[in-house]
C-alpha cells in the first residue's frame, strides 16, 4: 500500500487517480498512524515551503516522518514541493526543511533572454545515471513542470535527473530510499504513469 500524505497542499486526487489507472494500491492520508503503518510513502505538494513545513509540523507528521524515512527507510517519493521540503531550506522562506537530502532550494531569476517565471509546462529531463525510478524510460522523456524555485544538491551523487531552462538544474535526486522529482508525473501522461509504476513496483 502507498500512502499518499495530507497535509493539505498536494495534487492528491490526480495522484491516486494516477495509481489506480497503474494498478497500485494507495490511500490518502493525514493519520499519523496511517503513515506509520504505510509501505511506501508520497509527499506530494503545491505552494509554498514555509507553509508546507508548517502544516506538516501541525498535523503532527514531521516527528513520524522522519521516523518512517531516515529510522525504518520506507521507499518515499516527493513531488514538486514535496521535493523540496525534502532539503535543509529554500530561498523562498525562513524555515528549515526536513533535512533529507543536503540541498538548498532557489528561485529562478528571469534573465536577458525573458526567462519567464514560473517555469511552466512541458520540458525534457535528462537522466545522470541508471536507477529503478527510472526503468524503461526513454533518454528523452518529457515531463510537465509548475515550479518558481529549483533544488540544488550539494552532493551531486544526489542527482538523479537533470533540465535546462534557462540554466541546468537538478529535476530528480535520489538518496538511499528517498526519491524525488520536481515535475508532476501524475500529470505527465505516459511518462508519469511508468515512472510511478516504477516507484510502485522496484523502488525498495
Amino acid at each position: 500500500m502507498i500512502t499518499i500524505v495530507d497535509y493539505g497542499m498536494g495534487n492528491l486526487g490526480s495522484i491516486r487517480n494516477m495509481l489506480t489507472k497503474i494498478g497500485a494500491a494507495s490511500e490518502i492520508s493525514s493519520d499519523p498512524r496511517a503513515v506509520m503503518a504505510a509501505q511506501k510513502l508520497i509527499l506530494p505538494g503545491v505552494g509554498a515551503f514555509d507553509a508546507g513545513m508548517q502544516s506538516l509540523e501541525r498535523n503532527g507528521l514531521r516527528s513520524v516522518l522522519d521516523e518512517r524515512v531516515l529510522g525504518a527507510r520506507v521507499p518515499t517519493l516527493g513531488i514538486c514541493l514535496g521535493m523540496q521540503l525534502m532539503t535543509r531550506h529554500s530561498a523562498e522562506g525562513d524555515r528549515a526543511g526536513l533535512g533529507w537530502i543536503d540541498a538548498q532550494v532557489l528561485r529562478f531569476e528571469p534573465g536577458d533572454a525573458g526567462l519567464k517565471v514560473p517555469h511552466m509546462g512541458w520540458n525534457l529531463v535528462a537522466p545522470a545515471r541508471p536507477d529503478a525510478l527510472l526503468e524503461n524510460l526513454p533518454e528523452q522523456s518529457r515531463f510537465y513542470f509548475v515550479h518558481s524555485y529549483y533544488v540544488a544538491c550539494a552532493d551531486r551523487n544526489d542527482v538523479l535527473l537533470t533540465t535546462s531552462y534557462g540554466r541546468q538544474f537538478d529535476s530528480g535526486l535520489h538518496r538511499d530510499n528517498v526519491w524525488g522529482v520536481q515535475f508532476h508525473p501524475e500529470k505527465s501522461h505516459k511518462f508519469g504513469m511508468q515512472l510511478l509504476t516504477n516507484f510502485a513496483n522496484g523502488c525498495v
